[in-house]
């Protein structure tokens, strides 16, 4: 038996999160019945219906997409942007793993299976993403120290942050550095550096995990590999990649 909002997650239609709510808000049913009760256990035989359309198993696809400036990271947008979904050609329904902001670039994870969606965007795992930032202002020893320390924000302290690679620009207005969190909250990056006084001008992810987009331009993508997968669920798992 399998818990329902794992059927769907595996299916394809949603990450186990957005399945859970699906369920509650009654548009699933199991053999013929309503269930809004999230945890239902189900087996092989069983029939299941999202929003009347029967679950058939996907085949599980893995794409990492180097996502360029002025697409938006969801499956839609209400303003009639293009969204990174756009930029994929896949039969399959895929889902962003997390989320990059607008004008935010670099290594982005797309897939159908729900289960490795969540082990890489849980903030237990602990699973690396490393930034090239650029950020106005000078960035002092005394402020690093508090990035690497923890900020706090709105919702909460962040954890440890790794910096790297600091220098200051040439007219001596920016800087420009990388940075390592392992954690994945809204804008995190960004609120960091504007908790100490240096907005950022430039946000590209150069790493999530193991995957890094070398190779591929902006608006490339290409399927992951056997072995990035497996080093994928070993990260989210263990915390290395063999």
């Amino acid at each position: 038996m399998e818990r329902l909002q794992k059927v769907m997650a595996a299916a394809g239609v949603a990450s186990r999160r957005a399945a859970e709510q699906m369920i509650l808000d009654g548009r699933v049913v199991v053999n013929g019945e309503i269930i809004t009760t999230p945890g239902f256990p189900i087996s092989e035989t069983d029939v299941v219906a999202v929003d009347g359309e029967r679950l058939r198993k996907e085949e599980k696809v893995y794409y990492l997409l180097n996502k360029p400036s002025g697409v938006v990271t969801t499956t839609a947008d209400d303003k009639n942007r293009k969204t990174v979904i756009d930029l994929i050609h896949a039969n399959e329904r895929i889902y962003p793993v997390g989320r990059l902001d607008y004008d935010t670039t670099g290594v982005l994870i797309l897939t159908n299976d729900g289960d490795l969606m969540n082990a890489l965007i849980h903030p237990k795992f602990h699973v690396e993403k490393e930034y090239s930032v650029r950020i106005e202002g000078l960035l002092r020893k005394e402020e690093s120290l508090r990035l690497a320390k923890g900020i706090d924000l709105e919702d909460g302290p962040t954890g440890p942050a790794y910096l790297s690679e600091v220098r200051y620009d040439e007219g001596k207005t920016h800087t420009r550095l990388h940075i390592v969190i392992a954690e994945g909250k809204y804008h995190q990056v960004k609120r960091m550096f504007a908790a100490i006084g240096h907005p950022v001008d430039k946000l590209t992810r150069v790493r999530f995990g193991s995957l890094t987009c070398d190779g591929l331009k902006q608006g490339e993508f290409r399927k992951l590999k056997p072995h990035e997968i497996k080093q994928l669920w070993n990260l989210s798992r263990f915390g290395r990649q063999e």
